[in-house]
C-alpha cells in the first residue's frame, strides 16, 4: 500500500522542489546601456515621460471636411482619429520615446527626412518622424498614400513640439 503511493509522493516532491528553485533564482544580467545610439538613448531613458494630454495642442487642427477626435491619452502618448465625412482616414499619434529609447534606432538608420526631421516608413501603412530626438510622430492609414501621410505629418506643430521638455 505504501509502495503504491510512493511514485505519487515522489512526483509531487520533485515538482515542488523545481518550482521552489526556479522561483528563488534571480537574473544577474543587465540590459546593455547605450546600444549604438550615440548617447541620446541613455539621456532619453532617464527623462520622465510627458503626460499625454500635453501633446494635444501639437496635433493638426480639424476643420472643414476633416475632424480630429482624440482617442487616447496616457503618460508619454496621445492618439487621435482623423476622419472625413464620418469615415476614418488615419490614426495620428505622438509618443514620447522616454518610454522606449530603442525606438530611436529606426530613425538613425533612415536617410529620409520630412520637414527637416528624421523620418521612416514602417510597413505599407505608417509614416513616422522623430522630433527633437525624443518625440515620435506617426500617421497610420490603410487608405492614404505615403505622400498624403507626409502631408499630414507636416500639419503637426513640429517646431512647438521640438521645444517641449
Amino acid at each position: 500500500m505504501i509502495f503504491n503511493r510512493l511514485p505519487r509522493f515522489f512526483c509531487a516532491f520533485v515538482l515542488s522542489l523545481s518550482l521552489l528553485l526556479s522561483a528563488c533564482g534571480a537574473t544577474t544580467t543587465a540590459p546593455p546601456q547605450n546600444a549604438g545610439t550615440g548617447g541620446t538613448a541613455t539621456d532619453v531613458a532617464t527623462a520622465e515621460p510627458i503626460a499625454g494630454g500635453k501633446f494635444n495642442r501639437y496635433f493638426p487642427k480639424g476643420g472643414g471636411e476633416y475632424q480630429i477626435t482624440f482617442r487616447q491619452e496616457k503618460q508619454g502618448f496621445a492618439q487621435a482619429k482623423l476622419s472625413q465625412g464620418g469615415t476614418e482616414l488615419a490614426m495620428l499619434s505622438i509618443n514620447d520615446v522616454a518610454n522606449n529609447p530603442s525606438a530611436l534606432n529606426k530613425f538613425r538608420d533612415s536617410g529620409q527626412t520630412i520637414a527637416g526631421y528624421p523620418a521612416t516608413t514602417v510597413g505599407n501603412n505608417t509614416t513616422a518622424l522623430l522630433v527633437g530626438d525624443r518625440f515620435q510622430v506617426k500617421v497610420q492609414s490603410t487608405s492614404m498614400a505615403p505622400g498624403d501621410r507626409e502631408a499630414w505629418l507636416q500639419q503637426f506643430d513640429l517646431n512647438g513640439l521640438s521645444k517641449l521638455r
